[in-house]
């Protein structure tokens, strides 16, 4: 099959007009302008994308699929709060609320453009899912135990999971790893272990670190990050003090000192609230970044200095951040969202339309490790490819075809996604057999269910 289209942005190199890509299996053969392809291939099945832009899928970073469904149920609190009652929500959802859940967040990224995920799962809901999608994911399964005599026991349990889920998995697309709790909900040798196992089994290994000032104070001094709300904090299982001590230290130095980045593949979530021992910390250990811009600027988080990373080396892609914190999916938002914070935060290193889709990406697949494989048009690649329609952009498209995608497109002028060379979505229609409004309904009901005053 040959994709044309008026651009093609093979990421790799500069747009070229007037061209197209040729998908045999599921890999990319070849990348060159329109006519050369029909008339060395004229055989080949032509579908003409018109006035668009073929580009690689989207790379996000940074998701919660099976609490897509919670979206709306808390809107207009900053982080700690918003937190406790997200949890409380959640905390009341089913297995299959989770599976439900996870499909539409699935279903929503496909639409959106996006084609690879990482996300962070407590059941194999979001394992089932995105095999039922068809997505490319890696799933990372989420560790948690604030006492330390539970920990081994925790770990065996999460082991087995882990073991599962692999076994579940479509294994050509989808990859599982292990993620510890964050530092004020899990005992700090969960970092150990997690790292000990990804080491040994080569898992990928994702942490959120320096997300909020109330993590920062937590770790430094131990202050309950629910000071305010303490009626609600136990009343979810946890304790006003900690069964550790507070370190005295900032987060990125108190997870390196319990070993969580001895492991190979290492990515962070957020890294706002960093310094520049901490940025060193994450350089030398080869970790990627996956930064959410729209919900960490929801939640009043911060920003992740990026600017930074980038002029270090320090590879860093977008998130989506859990449904229920961005009130929104699609990574052309969160794309969108980090060029306008970074350019108003720091005119010295003006960050350009071309390095956001790059990040969105190719350096989004990087940080994942997985850069040999997606992120670029170029023959030999996998062919997950999405497609954006600029017919509704008011820009003058061929002064800067990149900057008309990046400021002036949504997840709704998406008009295909393909994953592995099999098409998943195109012309607002979803190829796999499923009810997207039935399920949309479903899981509708199930959220109001959820939200019913006690």
């Amino acid at each position: 099959m040959i994709l044309t289209a008026k651009y093609v942005f093979p990421i790799s190199q500069k747009p070229i007009e007037d061209a197209g890509v040729l998908v045999r299996g599921d890999k990319i053969v070849e990348v060159d302008y329109t006519t050369n392809l029909i008339k060395h291939y004229p055989n080949e099945e032509v579908k003409d994308l018109g006035q668009a832009a073929i580009m690689p899928g989207f790379v996000n970073l940074h998701t919660r699929l099976e609490r897509t469904l919670l979206r709306g149920t808390v809107a207009d609190e900053p982080y700690t709060s918003w937190l406790l009652k997200y949890m409380n929500y959640s905390s009341k959802m089913s297995k299959r609320d989770k599976y439900d859940s996870a499909h539409i967040g699935c279903l929503e990224a496909i639409r959106s453009g996006t084609t690879t995920v990482a996300d962070m799962a407590s059941t194999d809901g979001t394992i089932n899912a995105v095999n039922d999608s068809g997505l490319r994911a890696v799933v990372y399964r989420d560790v948690c135990s604030p006492d330390k005599d539970r920990v081994d026991s925790v770990m065996e349990h999460v082991t087995r999971d882990i073991h599962a889920w692999q076994d579940k998995a479509n294994s050509d697309l989808v990859q599982v790893g292990i993620t510890p709790a964050t530092v004020f909900e899990t005992h700090p040798l969960v970092y150990t272990k997690a790292s000990e196992l990804a080491a040994k089994e080569n898992l990928p290994l994702q942490l959120r670190l320096g997300g909020s000032v109330e993590e920062l104070e937590f770790v430094e001094r131990g202050t309950s990050i629910f000071k305010s709300s303490e009626k609600h904090y136990v009343r979810l299982g946890y304790v006003e003090t900690p069964p550790w001590l507070p370190f005295g230290v900032r987060p990125v130095e108190y997870v390196k000192n319990w070993r969580a980045f001895d492991a190979d593949n290492v990515s962070v979530v957020h890294a706002i609230h960093v310094n520049d021992d901490d940025v060193r910390i994450l350089k030398s250990h080869g970790v990627g970044i996956a930064s959410c811009p729209g919900s960490e600027a929801q939640l009043g988080m911060g920003h992740a200095p990026v600017s930074e990373f980038l002029q270090l080396g320090i590879p860093v892609g977008f998130g989506s951040d859990t449904p229920a914190a961005s009130e929104a999916s699609g990574m052309l938002r969160e794309m969108r969202i980090a060029l306008l914070l970074h350019r108003a935060n720091d005119v010295h290193n003006f960050l350009r339309s071309s390095t956001v889709l790059r990040m969105g990406t190719l350096v989004g697949a990087k940080v994942l490790r997985m850069d040999d494989k997606i992120g670029t048009l170029e023959p030999g690649k996998l062919a997950d490819i999405t497609a954006v329609d600029l017919t509704q952009s008011l820009q003058i498209i061929e002064l800067n075809p990149i900057s008309a995608v990046i400021n002036s497109c949504s997840a709704s002028d998406i008009m295909l996604t393909m994953v592995g060379g099999k098409i998943l979505y195109e012309n607002g229609e979803f190829t796999q057999d499923v009810d997207y409004d039935d399920l949309f309904d479903k899981v509708r009901s199930t959220r109001a269910k959820l939200t019913e005053p006690v």
